[in-house]
């Protein structure tokens, strides 16, 4: 069996290339399209050109080309895979090869963070880049959070790792088109410390679970209704996963989930936040989704705590 997870990329017979969108599968590696040989694409590789495809085109093309493959996410039969693209893989050529890369690669060397422990996913990992492209870094595990706060003192520092500047939060902001204000996205935002600019490119510092923090499928169970709650936040160890987890204190509900990913790290343990979403029962246990759809409508997650401290509320 193919050992894949979060963030890898799948190269297909058809020399389609996939996301894996999860850690677990059922019967077979479950991942979103990501590009298409197309002769008018507008990306390259080896000689090839490539359309890229976003989230909804994607389903639309998969839909009409392989249906059988269509579900929540794409599923792709094991036999259908002629390679898999893992971050790590790519560091030493893109060190070599790329500045940008490289600066972030030593402020995290310098940090005690092995290469291993490191990797790029998106166009890059793919080789499908171009000059519009942004930096999806991925670090591994337990060693995310010492990157974050590597790359959190190295923005304070004299150097190539920078802020992002207000132009390009409005840009991440017009993106995610989330149901919170712009102030309050950037109250969030200005603690969470895992974006930042490199040579005027912005990049994301991305968390995947180490093999060994790989458990136990999260089991899709039954939506229900839709339910706003406050609760306090109990564990957040994987506040910056896909989906991001955080385990609460309530009547009801169990775990609040964030399948996007404007509320990664939006909350600490021992917060209180507000959160809408939809009501998911799996067994006994409720759960609280947020981000049900691609731009998720009367849904968010957001720290009453944090607000408070820092006099918005």
């Amino acid at each position: 069996m193919l050992k894949t997870r979060l963030r890898d990329f799948l190269l297909t017979k058809d020399d389609w290339l996939f996301a894996v969108s999860d850690y677990f599968r059922s019967d077979g590696i479950r991942a979103t399209l990501r590009y298409v040989l197309d002769e008018t694409g507008e990306r390259e590789l080896n000689g090839k050109r490539y359309k890229k495809y976003d989230f909804g085109p994607a389903f639309e093309f998969m839909k009409q080309n392989r249906p059988e493959w269509v579900r929540d996410v794409h599923v792709v039969p094991e036999s259908e895979v002629k390679k898999v693209l893992r971050p790590s893989d790519v560091i030493p050529e893109l060190v070599n090869s790329d500045s940008r890369v490289r600066a972030i690669v030593k402020v995290l060397d310098l940090a005690g963070i092995p290469w291993t422990s490191m990797g790029v996913t998106g166009s890059m990992l793919a080789g499908l880049q171009n000059e519009s492209s942004d930096i999806d870094f991925v670090v591994y595990g337990p060693m995310w959070f010492r990157a974050r706060d590597a790359i959190t003192i190295a923005k304070q520092q004299e150097g190539p790792i920078e802020e992002i500047d207000e132009a390009m939060w409005q840009r991440i902001y017009r993106k995610r088109i989330p149901e919170i204000s712009f102030d309050e996205f950037m109250l969030h935002e200005s603690r969470k410390g895992n974006r930042g600019m490199v040579e005027g490119t912005y990049f994301d510092l991305l968390f995947v679970r180490e093999w060994d923090q790989i458990k136990e499928p999260l089991l899709r169970g039954k939506d229900t209704v839709k339910m706003k709650i406050e609760a306090e936040v109990t564990n957040a160890d994987f506040a910056f996963d896909s989906p991001a987890y955080y385990k609460v204190e309530h009547d009801e509900i169990d775990h609040v989930l964030s399948y996007t990913h404007t509320y990664a790290g939006q909350a600490l343990p021992g917060e209180t936040i507000e959160a809408r979403g939809v009501v998911e029962e799996v067994g006994d246990i409720k759960r609280l989704v947020v981000g049900t759809s691609r731009e998720p409508k009367g849904e968010w997650i957001r720290s009453l705590t944090w607000l408070e401290k820092c006099g918005y509320r």
